[in-house]
């Protein structure tokens, strides 16, 4: 039996992982589950990326420790990859002790050999992406990769001789044309970094504790690009002394390592020519997606507020739903959207006319016409063009998903599948079995048009399996077909003669696209509400670290696309500082304008929506009404309350 390894990128343990995120889980397990049904002994990892500063330094704001923090993080992510129901077989974590025992080993082979060597590091640092640049790297004077700001450090640092391997990279890319996928990421790896050339790379760092320590220089902990790239070996039985385990003997090389476009580099250039320097094979390919956009074409960022999350989108629509949505629509190579509406849409257009309308006609029609039996003709020969059409295209469509499949174009594999469903709808109106049913001499044709729409069925159900599990499974439940196999949708009339087949059930039902979105809004409203940052109930005990002070409020305006939200100016302690809250179906701006009002003054700052919010006003507040906490006499502004 042949094998095929599939890795994702290890989802970073500091926040819960958005649509966009999610995607890459989703893809991958297509992959896995359709390499699966080819037979293949399939090993999927994915997992978690748990060291660096900016866990260290959250921890340190929520007053618990570093593994705490992960532990929790970790748990939530694999929460959100198992409800999106993925067929992972083993889930990393780099604070596993097997791993980190490795990454010792690991750095140590690579000092040892002289590929890591001792140094200073001097640049500007990107704390959220845990990166140093050079001056002429930065954009803006910010971060390229993240466009936030930076900071100037200098550090001692451990280097690995990154330039080393340049041209091994450049002859292993021209040799391997499959190495980088698509072709476009290739071409920005090779103009835009070997040709210019590699810079020796920064592993350690002395800045933060939250790592593995060098186990030579323990005041140094190893960086990430070492640490967690590594994962793909050390989870499945790497060891640097040679004592490799079975399972990394029987499945290394990865097969295909699935990555989002935006750590292309670190994928392709780092981590390669670090397995290069422990003579360890390169994976076959690397799949560099593209990124699921927020409806408006934008990156989906908190700081704009239009995350959309997994479990959100599932519990709205259903798990199988947003499989489908963010598998057809991500192309191999673009950018792809998302928004409730385009789900809609695409439930819609998609799931409940074509594939829900075919199944749920065609299974009721089989129960009134032959109750419920498949009633397998003589002869399968087509006998016009109809049947011709249809025969030929339910044949033919196994070998075109599997070709696209095994060049890992998903979104096109898919749009095969649809096509045929499409045509079998198409039948069912040239053929109008309704009308052969009234003839009693038109019921042997009957008999072969409805066994031709069933076996179609049967091939659409089985083909769609790696991506959308549940609905293939309940289709097949409907059949009651014992013919499921990938190996059986190539040859058509193996839909067994006499089963009966079960009930009818409605796949999906359409949404009423106005009603559900208000539904939406109204929904998300409320939980804006509930989360506003204007309310704020404390104990006794905490009372003394909050400054309370008084604040005139001197302009407002509403927060766009929020209806709850207004934004607020503010005058205390001689500035101006602004105010987001939710209390916009409460005051309108002209009634707030001129009032003193109590405000919280040494929260951190918030965003809400895409707006800074710089402390909190103080309301009491019940079911229906809400009244903000005045001063009633003049008052200086930043006035303590005491």
């Amino acid at each position: 039996m042949k094998k095929f390894y599939i890795t994702t990128a290890i989802a970073y343990a500091s926040g819960k992982p958005h649509i966009g995120n999610t995607y890459e889980i989703i893809l991958a397990d297509s992959i896995a589950r359709f390499m699966r049904m080819l037979g293949y002994d399939v090993f999927f990892m994915t997992g978690t990326d748990e060291h660096g500063q900016k866990i260290e330094e959250k921890a340190k704001e929520q007053n618990i420790t570093p593994k705490q923090f992960v532990d929790g993080w970790a748990k939530e992510i694999k929460r959100i990859w198992d409800l999106m129901n993925t067929s992972y077989d083993k889930f990393i974590r780099t604070t596993d002790a097997d791993h980190e025992q490795q990454i010792k080993k690991i750095f140590k082979k690579l000092y040892d050999k002289g590929d890591i060597y001792k140094s200073q590091y001097e640049g500007w640092y990107c704390t959220p992406c845990e990166s140093f640049w050079t001056q002429s790297q930065l954009e803006d004077g910010k971060c390229p990769d993240c466009k936030r700001e930076v900071n100037k450090a200098k550090e001692e640092a451990y280097f690995f001789r990154l330039s080393k391997y340049q041209d091994r990279l450049m002859e292993h890319i021209e040799r391997n044309p499959d190495f980088i996928q698509p072709e476009s990421r290739k071409n920005e790896m090779v103009n835009n970094f070997l040709k210019p050339g590699l810079q020796d790379l920064c592993v350690s760092r002395t800045s933060f504790k939250w790592g593995i320590q060098v186990p030579f220089d323990p005041k140094h902990v190893v960086y990430v690009w070492i640490d967690a790239l590594s994962n793909y070996i050390t989870g499945i039985g790497y060891d640097a002394d040679g004592n490799h385990s079975e399972l990394f003997n029987k499945y290394w090389p990865c097969d295909v390592h699935v990555i989002g476009k935006d750590i292309v580099r670190f994928h392709t250039i780092y981590w390669p020519a670090m397995l290069m320097a422990l003579d360890v094979q390169l994976p076959k390919t690397v799949l560099g997606h593209p990124w699921l956009l927020f409806g408006d074409g934008s990156k989906m960022s908190k700081s704009k507020g239009n995350i959309l999350y997994a479990d959100d989108l599932s519990a709205l629509f259903g798990v199988d739903e947003i499989r489908y949505y963010v598998l057809s629509e991500m192309n191999y190579a673009n950018d792809g959207i998302i928004s409730h509406r385009q789900i809609i849409e695409k439930i819609n257009s998609d799931l409940a006319n074509v594939l829900g309308n075919l199944v749920n006609r065609t299974v009721t029609m089989q129960h009134k016409y032959f109750e419920g039996t498949v009633k397998k003709p003589a002869s399968l020969l087509p006998e016009n063009q109809a049947d011709r059409e249809l025969i030929e295209l339910t044949e033919s469509t196994p070998e075109k998903v599997c070709d696209l499949m095994m060049r890992y174009k998903v979104s096109e594999a898919i749009h095969e599948i649809m096509t045929l469903a499409k045509r079998c709808n198409k039948y069912i109106d040239e053929t109008l079995p309704w009308t052969l049913f009234k003839n009693e001499e038109d019921h042997e044709r009957l008999k072969k048009v409805m066994y031709n729409l069933l076996e179609g069925i049967r091939v659409v159900s089985v083909l769609l399996y790696p991506f959308m599990p549940s609905t293939s499974d309940k289709i097949i439940s409907q059949l009651n077909t014992k013919e499921t196999t990938f190996a059986s949708t190539y040859t058509f009339g193996k839909l067994e003669d006499g089963i009966e087949l079960r009930k009818p059930e409605i796949l999906f039902n359409r949404i009423d696209t106005e009603k559900k979105l208000l539904e939406i809004e109204k929904t998300n409203n409320e939980k804006e509400q509930e989360q506003d940052l204007n309310v704020a109930l404390i104990g006794i005990e905490d009372f003394a670290k909050v400054e309370l002070k008084t604040a005139k409020i001197v302009s407002c305006e509403p927060v766009k696309g929020a209806k709850k939200l207004l934004k607020l100016q503010v005058e205390t302690d001689g500035k101006t500082r602004q105010i987001v809250s939710g209390i916009a179906e409460y005051y309108t701006c002209d009634e707030l304008i001129g009032k003193t009002v109590v405000v919280i003054t040494n929260l951190k700052p918030a965003v809400l929506r895409g707006e800074t919010s710089e402390g909190m006003l103080l309301a009491a507040s019940d079911k229906d009404r809400l009244s903000l906490v005045t001063i009633d006499r003049e008052m200086p502004t930043g006035s303590k309350i005491s």
